[in-house]
């Protein structure tokens, strides 16, 4: 029994990872981005809603060089009913504000480079902000994107990279992995961290989507209180998804998206100054919904 509470130990700490990079894939390729996520009531009282903006701005410095300048905002409500053993007033609501700098630039036709440093302000914001509630995230991507090159018979884009961030606890850089391959006309797939999807293309606009992907966030708790003779110093939120999406796409760059699915691995904890867990809010899988309108590259 104790071997599985540690596998589960295990699996929860990479799915938080996962849904801390993929906040980078988004600022990797994306330039405006208005988004909702809901984790509704199910068999518990509590919820959970995100309301997601992101801006990033490319400026050209010479040939395939770009310089990109931006920011990503995302508002966390926490409706918490279930009884629990103390007050939930001081982390119903969570701030989390993304500082995206970036360089990028082409070594040869299909080959690119990224670096990207990216400050993190993830707090509850009941009071003015600290040192506390600021974390700092950076990394440095190789791309090789053959998708228009009309020489290859199933065009397909790699990007490997090295990611850090000071949320996961972890002290050295971790791997991320992108492999999107188109298969025919009609199917194409994405493999990697922290997405994993299956398209089927119905015609250029509409697309299909079998997926499974990871959520989450991680905020420092400003008004820290006591639970188990134990004081909570941060919150964090880690999900596995699997589902059905769909994208409706009015040109190349712009497109309208619905994911829908259910929870199959779900970890709301309070955390303590060293980030070991506290005490498990709601546990219960649930319906997902992420939906919203991007503008990307």
């Amino acid at each position: 029994m104790k071997l599985l509470h540690n596998q589960l130990k295990v699996v929860l700490l990479i799915v938080f990872v996962m849904g801390l990079f993929q906040d980078i894939e988004a600022q990797l390729t994306d330039i405006a981005r208005l988004e909702y996520s809901f984790i509704p009531k199910s068999r518990s009282d509590d919820e959970y809603t995100r309301i997601r903006t992101l801006l990033n701005y490319p400026i050209k410095i010479g040939g395939d060089s770009y310089l990109v300048i931006g920011g990503e905002y995302n508002r966390i409500a926490l409706e918490l009913e279930d009884t629990y053993p103390f007050e939930t007033d001081n982390i119903n609501r969570i701030q989390v504000i993304d500082l995206n700098l970036g360089y990028t630039f082409k070594t040869s036709k299909h080959n690119r480079f990224a670096i990207q440093f990216n400050p993190r302000l993830a707090s509850t914001l009941t009071q003015s902000p600290t040192m506390d509630d600021v974390f700092l995230n950076g990394a440095v991507y190789y791309i090789n994107d053959r998708t228009d090159d009309d020489d290859l018979k199933r065009p397909y884009r790699l990007v490997l990279g090295l990611t850090y961030n000071t949320t996961t606890g972890i002290p050295f850089p971790l791997p991320f992995v992108s492999y999107y391959r188109r298969i025919n006309k009609k199917w194409s797939m994405n493999l990697g961290i922290p997405k994993n999807n299956l398209n089927y293309h119905i015609d250029d606009q509409n697309i299909i989507e079998i997926f499974g992907s990871v959520d989450g966030y991680f905020a420092n708790v400003q008004e820290g209180f006591m639970v188990n003779n134990q004081q909570v110093r941060s919150i964090s939120l880690s999900v596995a998804v699997l589902g059905l999406g769909y994208a409706y796409h009015f040109s190349e760059h712009l497109s309208a998206y619905m994911y829908s699915g259910c929870t199959v691995l779900l970890n709301n904890a309070l955390r303590q100054e060293d980030r070991t867990e506290i005490f498990k809010l709601d546990q219960l899988n649930a319906f997902y919904l992420r939906t919203g309108l991007k503008f990307k590259i």
